[in-house]
């Protein structure tokens, strides 16, 4: 890889860095934040849902966006749709507001799916999981950052704290793109399919078999993550006894977790046992993780199941990416993870609402119970990705 190549890498690790410390600082803090203005446990999941629901209608209108007219604009116009809904939540005084906020920051939530695009653009297909892995170990650095410092911030200064940040963040993530990122999409490549729809033209541009084997795979493990993500706060505040800032501080260990594996670790895994292994060993260790979370009692057994979550979670998402890259047309990529990351969307939208009605199943039973419903729920749907894992195709290395 040439030094213009990880040069740019790194400003799209960078770039996606802060994007993801804005959007990790709001985790710990958002279902205290919703109960102020008496959101039930089924409000706080629609209120995680919601944005996942937009995005899931924008992000493939957006990777198309990005395929037509380059992929700097479309992140551009992402952070700062983003930071414009943090805001209105911040200075939301009604749960009608909170939601407002929400479905402005999906609507503009297509960055992560044309960030992929930009990094199958600039890398050849032997080296995608591997920079994919880059993509992700951002995402942990986030968590690790973003909880820490939104725990911190509430605790500190009130619970829209946390909300002012991301969107102050969000305002600097646009401003680097502007001034830092080269476009990585040639004109020329932007003319090719302009005018073809994204359906069912798609289809005549990827590997259909396993390309939707990823997708349902994609799908599946991000409804059980989030399931148990929209009731985690609420879990450990009632099993354990964690507060905002104690919450925050266990989102950046399993953030910890992330970065050394997908920073460090999935590419010489990929290489030694190919991607679909990797991913295949990691919905057991995500399934072990889930299932043995609301069984643990002490702080040693929550920490082992929580970073049975983080390792499973941290195999899975850039070896799925990367293989879905890898079964497209060039000129296509930013529609193609666009709707990955689509799917992704309604999967966060599923999960949450999901996990909010799941949790009322548990409020009246003894506190040793609480969460275990929503928690084993995620543990059987990421079950089920196993054995789609076990269909992933074995990719060969190749030249671009």
């Amino acid at each position: 890889m040439n030094q213009s190549k990880r040069a740019r890498l790194g400003i799209i690790f960078f770039t996606i860095l802060i994007n993801m410390i804005g959007f990790g600082v709001v985790i710990p803090v958002l279902p205290f934040y919703a109960e102020r203005f008496g959101a039930t446990p089924w409000e706080i999941g629609w209120l995680f849902g919601i944005f996942s629901l937009v995005q899931f209608i924008f992000a493939p209108l957006l990777g198309q966006l990005s395929d037509r007219f380059g992929r700097r604009p479309v992140l551009v116009l992402s952070t700062v749709g983003t930071a414009t809904g943090f805001f209105i939540m911040g200075f939301g005084q009604t749960l009608a507001m909170l939601f407002v906020g929400r479905v402005i920051d999906g609507m503009s939530g297509g960055s992560i799916g044309t960030a992929q695009a930009y990094v199958a653009d600039i890398t050849g297909p032997e080296e995608r999981s591997k920079a994919m892995g880059l993509i992700g170990a951002a995402f942990g650095l986030g968590f690790i950052f973003g909880p820490a410092l939104g725990g911190w911030t509430a605790a500190a200064f009130g619970h829209s704290a946390p909300l002012f940040v991301a969107g102050g963040l969000a305002v600097v993530n646009s401003v680097l793109i502007l001034l830092f990122l080269p476009e990585s999409l040639p004109v020329e490549k932007r003319a090719a399919g302009r005018r073809e729809p994204l359906f069912p033209g798609i289809l005549e541009h990827v590997r259909r078999g396993p390309y939707v084997t990823v997708v349902a795979t994609y799908f599946l493990l991000i409804a059980g993550f989030s399931v148990m993500t929209a009731v985690f706060a609420l879990y450990v505040a009632n099993r354990h006894g964690f507060d905002e800032k104690q919450t925050g501080y266990l989102f950046a260990m399993l953030g910890v977790i992330g970065v050394v594996v997908q920073g460090g670790l999935i590419g010489r895994l990929v290489k030694r046992f190919g991607e679909a292994r990797v991913a295949t060993a990691g919905s057991l260790c995500l399934v072990a993780g889930l299932f043995g979370a609301p069984l643990s009692a002490g702080l040693g057994g929550l920490l082992l199941a929580c970073a049975g979550i983080a390792l499973g979670n941290s195999l899975m998402s850039p070896t799925l990416s990367g293989i879905a890259s890898r079964c497209v047309d060039d000129q296509w990529q930013g529609r193609a993870l666009g709707l990955l990351q689509s799917g992704g969307s309604l999967a966060r939208f599923v999960g949450p609402v999901a996990g909010g009605w799941l949790l009322t199943f548990d409020l009246n039973k003894p506190l040793a119970e609480y969460a275990i419903t929503p928690f084993w729920a995620a543990a059987a749907i990421v079950l089920a990705t196993f054995f789609l894992c076990l269909k992933l195709p074995i990719l060969p290395s190749k030249t671009k």
